[in-house]
């Protein structure tokens, strides 16, 4: 009995992601039925009460600065300046593949979806349709990419720390300014943040399997040949 406990266990553990994947669908479903159905979830009205509460003329500039870095022209132009520094040309090139796919299933979703932006306030100007967030699900994308490459790469532990928990808060921060900015709903920014880390388990399970592994592989033959 107990080793069938421990099979049982042991394979759950090894299909973690998987079960985590099959979850945040459910999750990611239930809010586009809702969306659908033109219903307001209550966690847009959870967030359009909180964030109410804090809107100030000193803060909305800094929101202003952090909502762009989640931006096209900002995130774009870090993917060139990555793939400069970045000598290693398969993992350039995954993060690049990364980001084009992310954009492309941000767009198709949005035009699936068509669901209009709030209109209870605006800060700023944005056009086209609001679920998901593009800005929360390039950003989970883009910036998420980075931490598991930072994770899987950097051995500086300390350096590691630092910049998996920099990337971490940068990414909710961006979601938390696009409800602020009165831009898009909670469940817009929620719902792209939980799409991405969906597209992220698939997408670092292929490239591991396709491309950085071999990679690995070719870095430790290398390795061997130059002892």
């Amino acid at each position: 009995m107990k080793d069938k406990l421990t099979k049982v266990k042991d394979l759950g553990m090894k299909n973690i992601k998987w079960i985590i994947l099959f979850i945040l669908l459910i999750i990611v479903l239930a809010i586009v039925e809702d969306v659908f159905e033109e219903k307001i979830v209550k966690l847009d009205t959870i967030g359009y009460n909180l964030i109410s509460n804090i809107i100030n003329p000193s803060i909305t500039p800094i929101a202003i600065v952090i909502t762009s870095l989640g931006g096209a022209i900002v995130i774009v132009a870090l993917a060139i300046d990555i793939l400069i520094l970045v000598k290693n040309r398969k993992i350039s090139f995954s993060i690049l593949l990364n980001l084009l796919i992310a954009t492309v299933l941000n767009l198709i979703l949005k035009n699936i979806v068509q669901r209009p932006r709030p209109d209870e306030y605006r800060l700023i100007t944005e056009t086209g349709y609001s679920f998901p967030s593009g800005h929360s699900m390039i950003s989970m994308a883009f910036y998420g990419y980075l931490i598991y490459l930072t994770y899987k790469y950097l051995k500086n532990k300390k350096l590691k720390i630092i910049l998996i928990t920099i990337l971490s808060i940068l990414i909710i921060l961006i979601g938390i300014t696009r409800i602020y900015l009165g831009v898009h709903y909670t469940s817009d920014v929620i719902a792209g943040f939980l799409i991405s880390v969906c597209y992220l388990i698939i997408y670092t399970s292929l490239v591991k399997k396709y491309i950085l592994e071999k990679e690995d592989e070719n870095e430790n033959k290398n390795k061997e040949i130059n002892k």
